[in-house]
């Protein structure tokens, strides 16, 4: 695994930037404090970037990456990773051939991420901004993705950093790739993904703590600066 120091976002796409500089590494080390000590500080800190107060299960990380066809899967794109629940379900089917880019904005979290999946091959672990994964793309000279797995809060976005983040996964996504975005709110902002993908489905994941799921989208409707 290979760790990169990479700017955050301008103030207007990152409404709560991190505490330490942005010319600053990210702490290293193994941050104090077990998963759901970290996840509820940044929940309670950061709430609107955070998804969850809780690390999310094992189930709820299964079905994050269920019906991946990993003999044929590149690039998988992760954001908003947390402490690693779906990242460590990754770890355990990625081949030799694909390449794993996980992305989170808090420096705590980062930190948690770089000293727990250390080593692996074929996984990045980026300091950086969702909305700029594009970007971190091309620096490892990787043209497209085949499937971007978000932790990200999205509907509690600003509508300005949402289409951020899902515009640049329109750009990123290959033709038959998929955007899944994990939820703990069931089937509540199904009308909102439908504004943008052609296809949404909903899986159910009474499992974990709340009960939550994961939207399967394909398909970008038009221009997603347009969507209202």
């Amino acid at each position: 695994m290979t760790t990169h120091e990479l700017p955050v976002a301008e103030a207007k796409t990152n409404p709560n930037p991190p505490r330490h500089q942005p010319d600053s590494p990210p702490p290293t080390g193994r941050p104090g404090g077990p998963d759901w000590w970290l996840m509820m500080k940044a929940f309670l800190t950061q709430g609107k970037q955070i998804a969850s107060c809780a690390p999310s299960s094992a189930a709820m990380a299964r079905k994050m990456i269920d019906g991946i066809d990993w003999d044929a899967a590149k690039c998988i794109v992760e954001l908003g990773a947390g402490t690693g629940p779906i990242t460590a379900q990754l770890v355990k089917r990625l081949k030799p051939h694909t390449r794993a880019l996980v992305i989170e904005l808090d420096p705590t979290l980062c930190a948690r991420l770089q000293d727990r999946f250390r080593g692996v091959p074929n996984l990045d672990v980026v300091h950086g901004d969702a909305t700029q994964f594009d970007k971190y793309l091309a620096e490892r000279g990787l043209p497209e993705v085949d499937h971007v797995l978000s932790g990200l809060p999205l509907p509690s976005f600003p509508k300005e950093l949402r289409n951020a983040v899902l515009g640049t996964s329109a750009r990123a996504l290959s033709a038959r790739g998929t955007f899944r975005q994990l939820t703990v709110m069931p089937l509540v902002y199904y009308k909102m993904y439908a504004r943008y993908f052609d296809d949404v489905k909903f899986r159910f994941v009474p499992w974990n703590l709340p009960p939550g799921g994961v939207y399967m989208c394909r398909g970008f409707r038009g221009t997603v600066a347009s969507v209202k």
